[in-house]
């Protein structure tokens, strides 16, 4: 009997391999017929090859990251392939003297600030994570909070909120999520309070980058584009819309989360393990040794991070620093190093290599200019242009996107150009619904306890409110109370 049981449980095993390969194959042609359709209905003879080859593996992207017919990561690696080739055989035909330089630019993604920024705080969460620092910053931090669950969340969504206004969202994600790993690592392998810790973070992370000039790029180039037009937006004019809007937001996001996850947690309680040490044995001292490092090199990266204004040290160089400290110390050696996370920066890398090329190939620019064919009320022009801002941001790089967007919004709105490049920069950290949309969401989702379905509640929810509270907000403050226009 014990024998025919287990042979009929390999068998079902067996069987169950082989409706999941069946499946994803099907999935990987529907994306495909997907890709060619939606390109085909799309086409105008106005397009180039170029243009029309970015198309395709935009929406064959698309199909694949939402079907997950092949791994996410594996998607990035098919979206460098796939440019390198296209371009390569396009240029050669029309411009072989410079084909190279055609495509250099999405290789060189692979060493973009972003990536340096988030291997460095691979790094400092991998020192954290060995030497128990973590576990103490999470301890210090869980009796601020209590220990009700919705309220522990609360806590650490407008503490990440906080400091991603005055320093990277990306390295904020890392080190929360540093931080709370100990503590999800003892809950079931699906526990609901987990997946709201590690989506919280990750969305109150992006959300909080408006709150200050400085939160995120779509917010500087909104305002350098302002400037430029003799439209002086301050750090405190910014603040004035960013910070309500970020703690806003966050509050919502906290709220959806609580009830969707936490709904049926109210009277669980939250206790940490200490573990028992021997404080007078040299492995505790020289641990204590160790800590005492990665804390030193965590509050000089920090600190570096936060003063780049002053010494203007861009914040991907800074995160060179942990890296070369933390193995130099050998805190961090070969075996950590190999642990860490690479199939997300394969994700995130490919994810700009795509946006570079939509903006590069003037994809982007030839179906947003058949907006100016149209006369539209300025108000929904500002929605239009809102929910825009979303769709491309979570395809693509928000800074990309609010580089195109921008200065072609100001055309449309000569007007009163002011509203909307601001809904523009504010609604691109509002894009929360694919692992690769943000930073923050690819660090959450690195750690293995989530799925591409999980983004989409939050994704969803802020991609929809978020935008009509942002619009409300900015023509409240600058048209009705201050009539700047």
């Amino acid at each position: 009997m014990a024998d025919s049981r287990a042979v009929s449980l390999k068998l079902m095993s067996h069987i169950q391999k082989v409706v999941d390969v069946q499946s994803r194959v099907i999935y990987f042609l529907i994306s495909i017929i997907f890709s060619f359709a939606l390109t085909y209905a799309l086409y105008e003879p106005a397009m180039d090859q170029a243009q029309i080859y970015v198309l395709f593996l935009l929406f064959l992207a698309i199909g694949l990251w939402v079907t997950e017919a092949i791994p996410p990561f594996a998607v990035g690696l098919l979206v460098f392939g796939f440019l390198i080739f296209a371009m390569n055989s396009y240029y050669s035909q029309i411009d072989p003297a410079n084909v190279q330089s055609h495509y250099i630019g999405y290789i060189n993604s692979w060493s973009s600030s972003v990536i340096w920024l988030m291997l460095g705080g691979f790094f400092m969460a991998e020192a954290m994570s060995k030497t128990k620092l973590d576990r103490e910053v999470f301890r210090i931090s869980i009796s601020r909070f209590g220990t009700v669950p919705k309220y522990v969340l609360l806590g650490l969504m407008l503490t990440t909120s906080i400091f991603s206004m005055i320093m990277s969202n990306t390295a904020t994600t890392a080190m929360m999520i540093a931080s709370v790993l100990p503590f999800i690592n003892t809950l079931d392998e699906d526990s609901p309070f987990s997946k709201a810790i590690l989506i919280g973070i990750a969305g109150s992370a992006s959300l909080g980058g408006m709150g200050t000039l400085i939160g995120s790029p779509p917010n500087a180039i909104a305002v350098e584009a302002l400037n430029n037009n003799g439209i002086d937006i301050g750090f405190l004019e910014w603040m004035m819309v960013g910070f309500p809007l970020a703690i806003i937001l966050t509050l919502l996001f906290w709220f959806v989360l609580t009830k969707k996850y936490l709904a049926r947690k109210k009277s669980m309680k939250i206790e940490l393990e200490k573990e028992a040490i021997d404080e007078n044995s040299s492995t505790y001292k020289f641990n204590r040794i160790k800590k005492r490092i990665v804390l030193a090199v965590l509050c000089v990266t920090l600190l570096l991070w936060l003063t780049e204004k002053l010494h203007g040290i861009p914040a991907s160089v800074v995160s060179l620093l942990p890296i070369i400290l933390l193995t130099m110390t050998g805190i961090i050696n070969g075996d950590d190093v190999r642990k860490l996370p690479w199939d997300t920066l394969m994700l995130v890398a490919g994810g700009l290599a795509l946006g570079l090329a939509i903006k590069e190939t003037g994809l982007a620019s030839f179906y947003v200019e058949k907006i100016q064919q149209y006369e539209l009320n300025f108000f929904a022009l500002v929605i239009a242009f809102a929910y825009l801002t979303v769709i491309m941001s979570n395809i693509m790089s928000n800074t990309a996107t609010a580089t195109i967007l921008i200065p072609i919004s100001i055309i449309l709105t000569f007007n009163n150009p002011i509203v909307l490049p601001l809904v523009i920069g504010l609604c691109a950290s509002t894009a929360l619904f694919l692992p690769i949309s943000t930073p923050p969401n690819a660090i959450a989702y690195s750690t293995g306890k989530l799925k591409q379905k999980d983004f989409r509640l939050g994704g969803v929810f802020v991609g929809i409110v978020g935008p009509i509270i942002i619009t409300a907000v900015v023509i409240l403050i600058f048209m009705v109370l201050y009539q700047v226009y």
